[in-house]
């Protein structure tokens, strides 16, 4: 019996070398040699949201990636995750159209927890990579799948959108405050919050390059601009955003100093409040370098030596800015740090006026700065 499946196997090989070329790669856990210049580049200044950004180069990497299929719980226009509008993951008996059971689109419905669940049991097989999105808030009917996932090692990709207070008038209840540090005490699971458009796709592909392990990506609702390289103070994001966290914008030296007077963190969305502020204190003559943080688990995984490149342990003021708690920023941090973050439940208004209340603004990060700047020299302060 083996050896006539041997035989059929070779058979089937021989006569099918496209099929049988593809199935030698998903085993081998590799992208196709055309997969690298396949990922989208987005104009700079372009307002896009990284919900959105995700979406486009989500379809660009299906386009290569056959493998690669899922969708979203009920919230596929939101969640910019429906890869093929002309087909879905269904028999071809189902009255639905485009039903196709080799449909690269899933309906899951309104169902998070089966979603994560089944998402576990598609990456067992080994040979593909599902994924499966919903707001960032409802990421907590997820939770034990997730965790299943870590333990487990399964490349399952997570699309959690709408992930700050920035969604605005649908209040507490959507917002959620504490769900990126709770999902970055996982062990095992990668999160992802990109700052821009840019970031998002490079971050993307930078998860299928690789054989996989559960990563989830916070994305905004809200528009962000995408960033510039390389010029006015800006750094590239092209191969340095892989390390996790990267110098995205320093005010230049004037004195040729080493080291600047502080240094900014942030994550996603924040992003751009950091480099508004890095651009007012400049105007001070205060030189602020802002660290893009798109991965925690990146950063840390990588030598010392790089992570005192882009943090440099001299520099003891700094700020991190991220739009919900503070917890699991204070090893960063240190003694003398400052966390511009949201201690309390959301509200109900417009994002603009959420960021305003809640004090994650340019000048509230800018008045942190030139608070720390005012404390006596680092080495005799002993205060957080």
């Amino acid at each position: 019996m083996y050896a006539q499946r041997l035989a059929l196997f070779a058979s089937w090989a021989s006569g099918n070398p496209g099929e049988y070329d593809l199935l030698r790669r998903l085993r081998g856990k590799r992208t196709p040699a055309t997969f690298e210049n396949a990922r989208p580049v987005f104009p700079v200044g372009t307002p896009m949201a990284t919900r959105r950004a995700f979406g486009l180069a989500l379809k660009a990497a299906a386009a290569e990636l056959p493998e690669l299929w899922g969708g979203s719980a009920d919230l596929g226009e939101s969640n910019n995750t429906t890869i093929d509008d002309t087909s879905s993951f269904l028999p071809r008996s189902s009255p639905l159209p485009g039903a196709n059971p080799y449909g690269q689109t899933v309906h899951w419905g309104v169902r998070e927890h089966f979603m994560a669940a089944a998402m576990n049991g598609i990456a067992l097989s080994g040979l593909s990579r599902p994924y499966g999105g919903t707001f960032l808030v409802f990421s907590d009917y997820m939770r034990p799948a997730v965790r299943l996932a870590a333990l487990m090692k399964l490349p399952a990709l997570y699309v959690w959108t709408h992930d700050s207070i920035g969604l605005g008038e649908d209040g507490p209840t959507h917002q959620p405050i504490e769900h990126l540090a709770s999902l970055r005490a996982i062990p095992g699971l990668d999160i992802v919050r990109p700052a821009d458009a840019g970031e998002t796709a490079i971050t993307l592909w930078k998860v299928l390059s690789a054989p996989g392990k559960p990563t989830g990506f916070s994305l905004s609702r809200q528009d962000l601009l995408v960033f510039p390289d390389r010029s006015d103070g800006f750094r590239s994001a092209a191969d340095a955003v892989r390390g996790g966290g990267y110098i995205r914008y320093e005010t230049p030296a004037q004195d040729n100093a080493a080291d600047p007077d502080v240094v900014i963190i942030a994550t996603g969305s924040e992003v751009q409040i950091a480099v508004a502020a890095a651009r007012a204190l400049a105007g001070e003559g205060l030189r602020a370098r802002v660290v893009s943080m798109p991965c925690r688990e990146w950063f840390d995984e990588q030598d010392p030596s790089y992570r005192d490149s882009v943090i440099p342990p001299t520099v003891r003021r700094r700020i991190t800015v991220e739009a919900g708690v503070g917890q699991g920023w204070y090893d960063l941090l240190g003694l003398d740090g400052r966390a511009i973050s949201v201690e309390e439940f959301g509200d109900s208004a417009s994002a603009a006026e959420l960021y305003e209340h809640f004090g994650i603004t340019p000048e509230a990060v800018a008045e942190a700065a030139r608070d720390l700047m005012r404390l006596p020299s680092p080495g005799n302060v002993h205060r957080r």
